[in-house]
């Protein structure tokens, strides 16, 4: 007989990150800022330029 919890998970901590935000209105590509290997890069969605920015994310270790 198999026993399931309703507890809910823990909260994942999310702290202030930042990102490359895509300038084009129609896509809503972005990508975390250490995760880019040039210092402006493209959209990899739309190849759209990208802009710094913010945002409230999980932490990662």
């Amino acid at each position: 007989m198999a026993f399931f919890s309703k507890q809910q998970p823990e909260p994942i901590p999310e702290v202030e990150t930042s990102v490359w935000s895509c300038t084009n209105d129609g896509c809503s590509g972005w990508m975390r800022e250490n995760f880019s290997f040039e210092a402006t890069p493209a959209c990899p969605l739309c190849a759209s330029t990208m802009q710094p920015e913010v945002r409230m994310l999980p932490e990662i270790s």
